[in-house]
């Protein structure tokens, strides 16, 4: 302590400072409710804030809506099925909800639906029944995002078949003979993603071409003896006067 000084002169300089606190200690004691209010709401704001920069709530209703960065790493979304087309699925994108702020964010709007194509995959008419088979109307889908070709979606679809066990429905297809691989739309041919995709469709195709189903289905012998004979000029030409003469014989 400096020569001189009054050890009272501290403790009345110390008084304004420790009143201060003392009355904001008091002040949140007494109103201990609207402080959690205040702190609830501050952080219902931050969450609101971090939910619509990382568009995590967001409503997709095309495929411009959705950000280059979810494309580019391969994101998930949700979505329910709502119809089977030609070419592939047509998916009502369905957001995470959270409570409160799911209201708040999304305003009423008319259902838009994705235009979804099985990524890697060539679709035959017969496999397009096989999905209609398979999934449910308005069944919960997960879309692995691929690319984006104008307002298509290029995808891994999959659906959730019990707990533990996840159907990617491009595979499921290609193993039951039901589609041809085909080279993945917007991804780099030597990048990792589309060597370990390429290979596991590839080897799906392969079970199915080896157990001879779908369009890998051999024709039994006496399937190509009746294909060989129906198109052979002698036998074509035989059955042309067996009808001959017996339209003769009935006259």
């Amino acid at each position: 302590m400096p020569p001189g000084s009054d050890p009272s002169d501290v403790n009345e300089e110390d008084k304004p400072s420790k009143n201060v606190i003392a009355r904001i200690s008091q002040f949140a004691d007494d109103n201990l409710t609207f402080v959690r209010n205040i702190s609830t709401c501050v952080g219902l704001v931050g969450l609101l804030i971090i939910a619509r920069s990382i568009r995590l709530i967001t409503k997709f209703g095309s495929a411009s809506d959705i950000p280059a960065r979810f494309i580019e790493r391969n994101i998930s979304i949700r979505g329910r099925l709502r119809h089977i087309t030609e070419k592939g699925l047509e998916v009502e994108h369905i957001p995470i909800y959270v409570p409160l702020l799911s209201r708040l964010l999304t305003k009423r709007q008319p259902v838009t639906l994705l235009d979804v194509r099985l990524a890697g995959v060539e679709l035959t008419s017969e496999g397009q029944d096989w999905i209609g088979q398979q999934l449910k109307p308005a069944e919960m889908v997960w879309l692995r995002l691929i690319a984006r070709q104008n307002e298509t979606l290029h995808c891994l679809v999959s659906v959730n078949r019990g707990s533990l066990f996840n159907t990617c429905v491009n595979e499921e297809i290609l193993r039951h003979g039901l589609a041809r691989t085909s080279p993945f739309v917007g991804l780099d041919s030597h990048s990792r993603i589309y060597l370990r995709l390429y290979k596991r469709f590839l080897r799906a195709e392969s079970r199915a071409e080896k157990k001879g189903k779908g369009l890998w289905k051999e024709e039994s012998r006496w399937e190509r003896a009746s294909d060989v004979l129906r198109n052979n000029m002698l036998f074509i030409s035989v059955k042309k006067l067996f009808k001959w003469t017996s339209g003769a014989k009935e006259k």
